[in-house]
């Protein structure tokens, strides 16, 4: 059995994941590049006698290093040397994927083009000559419908041919005679040491050098060419270099252009006369928040079933517990309440995440969100942010660990910090389950309605906070915001599929984890000292919440909600679960939900209040990790925080005050 490595490279947008899990099924893993926060996807796939390892490779529009998706694909190709890597290329976009051919070509690795929805560039007129390419570009190319599966097993045959025949040679383009000359004379130098000139393909190492690239410049530290090169870049601009070498890359696109691709287009295609309506100024946000609200509305009808067969399943485990009578009581106490109440309160609200993520999901595949991020632009910009500030936002819903990861992709330091400030207030798929118990219990027949008014709350207050910022603390403007815009596709269930679980595994590993450990400490303090009711005033927990009580008393908390809302810094789900065991009612949500509504203290517009707060007052503890780590300040972590309790304050007392005025005491 032959073993080889595979890098699948490609703009956004492509069908690179589509490809990938199309080849891998099954037989892939997610995790982080090491040293960074950027998702790893890689897989297996099998054909003939070759085991076939595959990295999907961050989605970039060019190699160079203005992000950290741009660095780690760069270098994995530089560094791990794969034996072959598969451009990805979409068809109906042709154009504008050549620029990262070109700085694909000059790495001197096997490479391979997937000319990917080969038949919707097909429908749509465009005809591309794949023996043209290969004799211009000397690259084998080969048609794919990721979609469908198509031409797959031929790709990878031709991968493997490729790996197997093809010498490591760099495909040169000439960039005039004053570049040419600084690239060889550097070039020459870092020849001159045969470790850094193994390790790098010199001409590559070159250019990058000569365009500026700070991240070139620290593989060449250290090194014994490092002296000369210094020397001679002092005589070249960079900024000017990089533009005409851009400008090169450019030309020699538009002149091998005609020579490969042909297009007869007449007439407007299905996805331009979707987009005058998708994307007009006026529409495009109604119909963003409308559909916004459906997929709520959905999610509630789809997953009450799911609810109340899991809610049946813990409440039975936990009855039969109770009733077997078994010794010591403390033990079966830890079990019943601690273990199964924990885990329940929160294994019982994945339906509405996995439904909810698997909705965004075929938005996402469908083409949709590109679409949302370009109408947004408008608004973000005039507020102060970028258009690409409004990507991680929408991760956000899912879940803001890898929002704040994500906001990596732009370049601008207040940009990128700013977007990172106000993530936090994108309500993840930890608070949901708060949500959906308390909109349940108070608001039973407008519980969707109230879950999407909170959604619209997050966005309200992120928005106004990136303004708020913008005057003052981080001023600036924003950076000018392009993006392709991918024509419509119809979302294939397994892809999606695949998206969800993705992303909804995260969850289930906090629920695994920190969440379950969150869930016993809560059953430690409210059974402790022991011989006291549980979760009563008497119990370490019913101390603390005395104690925390004065604090929250303004905004109509008591103790118990003191106490949850204190466990809720560990993860968002822990609230319900310290709920349960403060009102005695473990994992039934059912029985949570009526403890609530006896609870005299405990009306709507309390809960309404608690939910804002909730989705207000502070990331869990995973996200501000992660703020941390991105930012690398203590003290814009410690900002994040502190803001966040402050908005979430102001507002929940504004809403427990203001309530009673505005509905005339009812």
């Amino acid at each position: 059995m032959k073993t080889i490595r595979i890098a699948l490279a490609g703009n956004p947008n492509v069908g690179k994941s589509t490809i990938f899990n199309a080849l891998t099924g099954s037989r892939q893993h997610v995790g982080n590049w090491p040293g960074v926060t950027v998702e790893k996807k890689s897989g297996y796939a099998r054909i003939g006698d070759h085991e076939i390892e595959i990295v999907d490779l961050p989605g970039t529009y060019s190699l160079t290093a203005y992000s950290v998706d741009e660095v780690v694909a760069r270098d994995y190709i530089i560094e791990e040397k794969p034996d072959v890597v598969v451009h990805v290329v979409d068809a109906t976009n042709f154009e504008r994927n050549l620029y990262l051919t070109t700085q694909l070509m000059e790495l001197g690795v096997p490479l391979v083009m997937a000319l990917n929805m080969s038949d919707m560039a097909e429908k749509s007129g465009t005809v591309i000559n794949r023996s043209s390419i290969k004799k211009y570009f000397e690259i084998p190319v080969v048609r794919t419908i990721g979609s469908k599966g198509e031409g797959l097993n031929e790709l990878l045959r031709c991968a493997i041919n490729e790996s197997e025949t093809s010498p490591h040679h760099e495909h040169a383009i000439g960039y005039g005679d004053a570049i040419e000359s600084s690239i060889s004379g550097i070039g020459t130098a870092i020849s001159s040491d045969p470790a850094l000139a193994a390790r790098y393909p010199p001409r590559w190492l070159a250019i990058r050098l000569l365009e500026g690239d700070g991240n070139a410049k620290e593989k060449l530290r250290g090194s014994s060419a490092e002296h000369k090169v210094l020397s001679l870049l002092e005589q070249c601009d960079p900024d000017q270099v990089e533009a005409e070498m851009a400008d090169r890359r450019y030309e020699v696109i538009a002149a091998l252009l005609p020579q490969v691709c042909t297009t007869c287009v007449k007439e407007m295609s299905s996805s331009d006369i979707i987009d005058q309506v998708i994307t007009n100024r006026y529409l495009g946000i109604p119909i963003f928040l409308a559909l916004m609200w459906g997929a709520f509305q959905l999610t509630f009808a789809v997953a009450t079933p799911f609810m109340t067969a899991i809610d049946e399943l813990f409440a039975y485990c936990a009855a039969a517990l109770a009733g077997s009578g078994a010794e010591p009581a403390w033990l079966m106490s830890l079990l019943g309440d601690g273990i199964i109440g924990g885990l329940g309160s929160v294994i019982i609200f994945l339906p509405n995440i996995f439904i909810l993520l698997f909705l965004l999901s075929l938005l996402e595949d469908s083409g949709y969100l590109a679409r949302a991020a370009f109408v947004m632009d408008r608004l973000m910009y005039a507020i102060g942010l970028p258009g690409k500030s409004f990507i991680p936002m929408l991760i956000g819903f899912g879940c803001n660990v890898p929002a704040i990861m994500a906001t990596r992709t732009i370049e601008d330091k207040n940009d990128r910090l700013i977007t990172i400030l106000i993530n936090p207030f994108m309500s993840c798929g930890a608070r949901l389950p708060v949500f959906v118990l308390l909109a349940g219990a108070f608001f039973p027949a407008n519980a969707g309605n109230v879950v999407f008014v909170l959604y619209v709350i997050g966005i309200v207050v992120a928005i106004a906070s990136a303004w708020l910022f913008r005057k003052t603390i981080l001023p600036g403007k924003p950076a000018p915001f392009l993006m392709e815009m991918p024509p419509y596709r119809l979302p294939t269930f397994f892809t999606s599929v695949r998206h969800m679980w993705d992303r909804g595994y995260m969850y289930i590993r906090k629920a695994g984890g920190i969440i379950l450990a969150g869930a016993l400490i809560v059953w430690f303090l409210a059974t402790f000292p022991y011989g006291v009711e549980y979760g009563s005033a008497e119990s370490y927990a019913g101390m603390l919440g005395h104690l925390l009580q004065p604090l929250v008393a303004p905004l109509g908390f008591d103790w118990k909600i003191a106490v949850a809302l204190l466990f809720g810094f560990i993860a968002k789900e822990i609230v319900v679960g310290s709920l349960g065991a403060l009102y005695g009612t473990g994992e039934d949500e059912g029985t949570l939900s009526a403890a609530l509504l006896a609870d005299p203290s405990f009306g709507a517009v309390t809960a309404f209040a608690l939910m804002v707060f909730v989705l207000l007052y502070m990331p869990c503890v995973a996200a501000i990790a992660v703020i941390k780590k991105e930012t690398g300040s203590w003290k814009w972590t410690i900002f994040s925080v502190g803001y966040g309790i402050a908005v979430a304050y102001i507002l929940a007392l504004v809403i427990v005050h203001a309530a009673p005025v505005l509905t005339g005491g009812i």
